[in-house]
């Protein structure tokens, strides 16, 4: 009877360390629509999420020791959080996330798009749920959207996550349906640049034969996997930038080749946030 009331003191204690106040007082700051049973209609339940973010919190301040830069530049109300996507696992959204709610004043909850197949897992969808993160459809996109939520979406898709090492900090084409969405729902864009997940699991190649056989996004060939310990990622330093918010204008239903030249100004501005931050950095690991 006394393990559940001692890990959820020892869970309260330990985030209290890592984010400089209660748990409790940090989420009663981010603007959420709860109901009665405490849970959101996309099945967001903060006290599910508190456990966690245990995980990622700690992930966050010291085994990938994240630096946040322009974490100031995060608007009030609904936004597109708009990144580069690497890495072979989402780790890179994790810990998006936990800048936004650890750094960000106010804090922030940030809701993912994640890819459909995901949702067809086992236990997998549950979980994305209970912690925010919401089937990348447009539909839900914009529901959050009108809702004031800020939503992180990787135009990369499983392109981004799934690049092998030579061509890493290398952006693939960027879908166009993120500056749509924008433009109809007037959302701002806040253009994203993670450096160092692109190191955390080198992958020498994608073997799409077997991403096909196995209903998967990408099969990478990652060789650290088959060394003792070599399942963790590699404790490379994260550095997370936030540009500036990015407004346009327009008729979202306009031609593709009119919404490119607009999705090319973000795709542009998040390449040289990566130039950047891969120029100024003077080792991986630190």
């Amino acid at each position: 009877m006394g393990r559940a009331p001692n890990f959820t003191l020892a869970a309260d204690e330990t985030l209290e360390s890592l984010l400089g106040e209660t748990y409790a007082a940090r989420v009663a700051r981010v603007p959420l629509q709860l109901g009665e049973t405490g849970v959101d209609p996309f099945g967001l339940d903060p006290q599910f999420a508190k456990y966690a973010l245990l995980w990622v919190a700690w992930m966050h301040r010291h085994y990938f020791r994240s630096e946040v830069f322009g974490i100031e530049n995060v608007p009030k109300g609904r936004m597109l959080v708009i990144s580069n996507h690497s890495g072979q696992i989402p780790i890179d959204g994790m810990m998006i996330g936990a800048s936004m709610f650890m750094d960000a004043e106010p804090p922030r909850i940030v809701r993912a798009m994640v890819e459909k197949w995901a949702s067809s897992l086992p236990f997998v969808s549950l979980f994305f749920s209970r912690v925010g993160q919401v089937t990348g459809v447009p539909e839900n996109a914009r529901r959050l959207l009108e809702q004031g939520e800020a939503l992180l979406v990787f135009p990369e898709g499983s392109r981004g996550i799934s690049k092998p090492f030579d061509q890493r900090y290398q952006l693939t084409d960027f879908g166009l349906g993120f500056m749509r969405l924008a433009i109809e729902t007037q959302t701002p864009i806040v253009p994203v640049a993670v450096v160092g997940a692109e190191e955390q699991y080198i992958s020498v190649a994608n073997v799409e034969r077997f991403a096909k056989l196995f209903r998967m996004p990408a099969f990478p060939v990652i060789p650290q996997w088959f060394v003792p310990g070599g399942q963790l990622p590699l404790p490379t330093r994260y550095r997370i930038y936030f540009g500036e918010p990015l407004t346009f204008q327009g008729d979202p239903d306009d031609d593709d080749s009119v919404i490119e030249e607009k999705v090319q100004a973000v795709r542009q501005t998040i390449q040289s946030m990566l130039n950047r931050g891969t120029k100024e950095r003077k080792h991986i690991f630190w």
